[in-house]
């Protein structure tokens, strides 16, 4: 047995050249140990949008995540559809206090609030609703599709 401690972040050649590898193992524990379905959201289906109105994939997205968040509300919540209406969603989770800004040294999607959408088979599934700042990301809500509870997307999304 050999074990090797590999830098992550930054991530290190090593970590780069061994990725798929790792992340094989990895979903082979989470479908045998945790009993996750093969079909579990990937990286490649979730997708970081800035809480925008100008920007073409929010306004593209913004009717499913809102319909999304009514049918979690209600199912989970109990709330009543007036509750949970557009404008209620665009006031709970799209109006930010935060100001978008790119950073040069910041991360590539730069700074403020953000909808981590998770999509299957062309639906988002669940929204992460974040703010990334210069020295931490803070998790603000999280809203998925009951049908999906399966997935644990919660679990998933605080992992991740």
């Amino acid at each position: 047995l050999k074990v090797r401690v590999v830098r992550s972040s930054p991530p290190s050649a090593q970590f780069k050249a061994t990725f798929q590898e790792s992340y094989q193992v990895y979903k082979r524990y989470q479908m045998v140990i945790h009993k996750d379905p093969p079909d579990k959201p990937t990286i490649n289906q979730v997708r970081l949008v800035p809480v925008s109105f100008e920007d073409p994939q929010f306004k593209s997205s913004f009717n499913q995540s809102a319909a999304l968040f009514a049918k979690y509300q209600m199912a989970i919540h109990k709330d009543t559809p007036s509750d949970c209406g557009e404008n209620e969603f665009t006031r709970f989770l799209c109006d930010s206090p935060l100001e978008a800004e790119n950073a040069p040294n910041g991360p590539e999607c730069g700074y403020g609030s953000f909808h981590q959408q998770y999509w299957l088979d062309g639906k988002i599934i669940a929204v992460g609703v974040i703010d990334i700042l210069p020295y931490c990301v803070s998790s603000v809500y999280l809203y998925y599709d009951p049908d999906y509870s399966f997935l644990s997307l919660g679990v998933y999304s605080a992992l991740r």
